[in-house]
């Protein structure tokens, strides 16, 4: 009969005491509790013989035996014990900045950035150039005025190129005048002038439009007169009227830039006491320009305010006084006795005041200016005309309708929203442009 042997013991039965055949107790069970309290080692796990526990260890304080015991220093902690405080700082310092190297030095590249996103088109040196050369005034008028011009070239060019002058061109140039707005009087006038002598034979455009710049300069030499400011009148009452949305505010403001220029001091009253904003926008022109304003709030009687600048503007020896008024409407009967009133007001400190009248009319209202001279003309007397916003409409001929029909002055014209696009009116000027002609 063959000896039978015991089973030799396994590793876990020698280590823990148990037998072989038994679970053994997972890793995972006594590593937490050795990583809890020592700092792992970046050297590599202990031999067996070293871990290697007396027979008949108690299993349910195994683990925390095993935690108990002293775990072995790292290589690099036990070479820094002897010198802690001498490379304390020596630590430090490398360690914090080391990082900012890192991040700064290869990501960034200022130099190659900029240089692709300019796009080779783009030149902004030329730019400031032409904006800051200046256009003389013929340029800015010419240019403001190329709406009606161009409207009335292509009709020129179109009726009169290699065709004979018969009736029914000379009623096609007829309509194309009356429809800029220069009026039924105006027109008749011109092709009368076209058709004489060269009925029934061809004539050039470029003799039509000179015909029409000639015819168009007659019209209007009566009525270019300047605004001139009698230096006696201390101080000279200009008085400015209109609709809203006309410019009045915004001529107060270049007028007075102006005025200003030509040495006269001025003051303004801020008449329009209906909108704040009218009053706060005129405040902001004289702070510009240097002028005083004078202003209530909103909702002051205007006829006060406006007596009351007239009194400052004496005390203070002004050369100019301009009065603001509320934007009203021509068929307003109401608003317009409020016109009446102001006027009555300001002949009480003299018969002569206000000295002039200026009613400031918006080109591109066409031929409602018309019945807007007329009432603002009965209501307080007007002595002169500013057309403004003649570069926002193809119906420039108005003026020319104005004139031909009232007679009265035009004092300046505006092409523009600066300051030096509001000019005196100079009928030589204005007829060449609206014809389409160089000043020649």
């Amino acid at each position: 009969m063959a000896e039978t042997k015991p089973d030799k013991p396994g590793f876990f039965a020698r280590l823990f005491g148990r037998p072989a055949d038994e679970q053994p107790i997972p890793d995972s069970t006594v590593a937490p509790a050795a990583d809890a309290q020592a700092t792992p080692a970046p050297t590599p796990a202990p031999a067996p013989a070293e871990l290697e526990k007396p027979a008949g260890l108690d299993l349910a304080n195994a683990a925390a035996d095993f935690a108990a015991a002293p775990a072995a220093p790292p290589p690099d902690e036990v070479a820094a014990e002897p010198l802690p405080e001498a490379l304390a700082g020596a630590d430090l310092q490398p360690i914090a900045a080391d990082p900012a190297p890192q991040v700064s030095a290869p990501q960034v590249s200022a130099p190659q950035v900029p240089a692709p996103q300019v796009p080779p088109e783009a030149d902004p040196v030329p730019a400031p150039a032409t904006a800051d050369a200046p256009q003389s005034w013929w340029q800015r008028l010419s240019l403001g005025m190329r709406r009606t011009s161009s409207s009335l070239s292509e009709s020129v060019t179109g009726l009169f190129t290699k065709r004979k002058l018969d009736q029914a061109t000379l009623d096609d140039l007829e309509d194309a005048l009356v429809r800029a707005d220069l009026g039924v009087a105006t027109a008749l006038r011109i092709t009368e002038a076209v058709s004489a002598g060269r009925y029934d034979k061809e004539i050039a455009p470029e003799e039509v439009k000179a015909i029409l710049a000639r015819e168009v300069e007659k019209t209007l030499s009566a009525v270019a007169l300047p605004l001139v400011i009698d230096r006696t009148r201390k101080p000279y009452v200009i008085l400015m009227v209109g609709v809203n949305g006309a410019g009045k505010t915004t001529t107060i403001g270049k007028l007075s830039q102006k005025f200003r220029q030509q040495g006269l001091s001025v003051m303004l009253a801020a008449g329009d006491t209906f909108r704040a904003a009218a009053i706060e926008q005129l405040k902001v022109w004289g702070d510009r320009v240097g002028a005083p304003v004078i202003a209530r709030p909103q909702g002051s009687d205007a006829a006060g305010l406006a007596f009351d600048a007239l009194v400052a503007a004496k005390a203070a020896g002004s050369d100019v006084l301009i009065i603001d008024t509320a934007g009203r409407l021509q068929n307003k009967t109401g608003l317009m006795a409020e016109l009446e009133k102001i006027v009555r007001v300001l002949k009480k400190g003299d018969p002569d005041m206000p000295h002039a009248i200026l009613l400031v009319l918006d080109a591109t209202v066409g031929q409602n200016a018309l019945s807007q001279v007329e009432l603002f003309q009965k209501a307080a007397g007007v002595t002169g005309l500013v057309m403004t916003k003649l570069d926002g409409t193809a119906r420039g001929g108005i003026l020319v309708a104005l004139a031909a029909r009232f007679g009265l002055p035009v004092h300046f014209i505006g092409v523009g929203e600066g300051v030096e696009d509001l000019e005196p009116f100079a009928a030589r000027d204005f007829a060449r442009a609206i014809a389409g002609l160089d000043n020649a």
